[in-house]
């Protein structure tokens, strides 16, 4: 008999991915995904903890579902990812009403745990242990999961596949190396077989995804098979029915010549480049353990915009670490002006467990990191719509995403959302379509299809 399952997922595209791959480890088990909490057998909050918003949001939600489990106490309620790696007794001790904590390596031990839950052999199950080695068989099962596993009916045109896990760069300010361990590559031959069996059920967009991509195959050469990114994404590239490709997160001080040169050779790999800089200020930097300055960053930009004049160029900010000063901050803002991002994800900072910079002085107050964090935002948003209006007149292709009662939403390769309200009747998810960009907004353009090339 199938059993309801429903995730709620919280933080970044590794997240949605791991729920993805919890979905199909217990999709084995007879359980069915619903979108509606109330209906669960067995609810789970699969956590991110790189920032103190999004924990807080983990437990608000949990004290929230306190009265779900009471109306509901055969219900399962479990908590997932960095967070219960991170937290794992304060959630036991805290949030009594937890039945399951799971932390970030053990998620493939999920069904066997439900399944001692549900026949009472246990109260309560916490499995928060970090592998000693990253070479060992558990981690290497997590990792190849999704491939071990039949796929169903893939979901929707474009899907998430892990190439690496865990990060070796000890950033000052980030939980990744405690909550994810360290890094490690897939091996390649896993990563295709996955990509093909999806691109066999109609998937069209592939986003490879890790901590760390640009780094992949160099902590164990041996699992990657002496392949670097730039050939496993040429490998991944050629394969049939794979007609977008992407990648996410890369770190600066790994983005190589060769790498940049795919972006001129490789025809399906999308002209948009997430490459977080963090901070403008070398001094920051240096604080922060980024490991390349400014100058650097900005020569590679330079020579990525030579090999694709129209990249789109994507970051990540940091706001009010600690010892910024107004200098630094403006530093930041002039690298904004310079580079002209055409997108970005800033955030004020905030201390998070086991970290370094939690012992750093000098922390900045936070009604000042707030007006830095708005100053900068504001002048991000008029980039973006400088940007976007580059966009006007020119006949863009786009992939459609959904479709509506007002018509259709897509996406180009430079991953500009595009809306079509007055699309033909056929077009489906996943359909490829040529459109005239006739309007720009700060975060979308609006188009009209001129024809159908599929």
């Amino acid at each position: 008999m199938s059993k309801n399952l429903h995730i709620k997922t919280f933080g970044c595209q590794m997240n949605e991915r791991d729920s993805e791959i919890i979905e199909q480890l217990l999709a084995q088990e007879g359980y069915v995904a619903t979108m509606e909490p109330e209906r669960a057998d067995v609810i789970l909050i699969n956590t991110c903890s790189i920032r103190e918003k999004a924990e807080q949001k983990v437990f608000s939600l949990l004290g929230a579902l306190r009265t779900e489990k009471q109306k509901k106490p055969q219900m399962l309620l479990g908590v997932t990812g960095c967070v219960a790696q991170q937290e794992g007794m304060q959630i036991s001790e805290r949030m009594p009403h937890v039945d399951l904590i799971v932390g970030t390596q053990q998620i493939y031990r999920l069904p066997e745990m439900l399944d001692r839950l549900q026949q009472g052999v246990t109260s309560r199950e916490i499995a928060t242990d970090m592998e000693a080695s990253f070479t060992i068989p558990p981690f290497q099962k997590l990792l190849t999961a999704s491939s071990a596993i039949p796929v169903a009916a893939a979901q929707g045109c474009k899907r998430f596949v892990t190439i690496m896990q865990g990060c070796d760069n000890f950033c000052s300010y980030c939980v990744v190396p405690n909550t994810r361990g360290r890094e490690i590559s897939r091996p390649m031959t896993d990563i295709l077989e996955e990509v093909e069996i999806l691109a066999a059920q109609g998937v069209r967009e592939i986003t490879l995804l890790g901590q760390n991509v640009n780094s992949y195959g160099t902590t164990n050469p041996v699992a990657a098979q002496q392949v670097n990114f730039p050939q496993l994404l040429r490998e991944v590239a050629a394969i049939k029915g794979v007609r977008r490709l992407r990648f996410t997160t890369s770190h600066p001080k790994d983005l190589t010549e060769e790498l940049m040169r795919c972006f001129a050779e490789i025809d399906n790999l999308c002209p948009h480049f997430h490459l977080p800089v963090q901070s403008g200020s070398n001094a920051v930097l240096r604080r922060m353990n980024r490991k390349y300055t400014v100058e650097t960053y900005l020569d590679k930009v330079e020579r990525l915009r030579r090999y694709r004049p129209d990249i789109a160029l994507a970051t990540d900010i940091i706001v009010g670490f600690p010892g910024e000063t107004d200098d630094d901050f403006q530093a930041t803002m002039d690298l904004l002006n310079q580079v002209r991002f055409h997108g970005s994800f800033s955030f004020k900072y905030s201390d998070r467990p086991h970290t370094r910079s939690t012992e750093f002085d000098d922390k900045v107050p936070e009604e000042v990191k707030s007006i830095r964090l708005t100053t900068f935002q504001e002048r991000q948003d008029t980039i973006c719509f400088k940007r976007n209006c580059e966009y006007i007149g020119k006949e863009v292709e786009i992939m459609i995403e959904a479709k509506n009662a007002t018509g259709i939403k897509g996406r180009t390769s430079s991953n500009h959302i595009v809306h079509c309200p007055d699309a033909p009747a056929p077009l489906l998810p996943g359909d490829l379509v040529m459109a005239r960009i006739v309007h720009a907004g700060n975060h979308s353009l609006k188009g009209k299809i001129e024809n159908q090339h599929e």
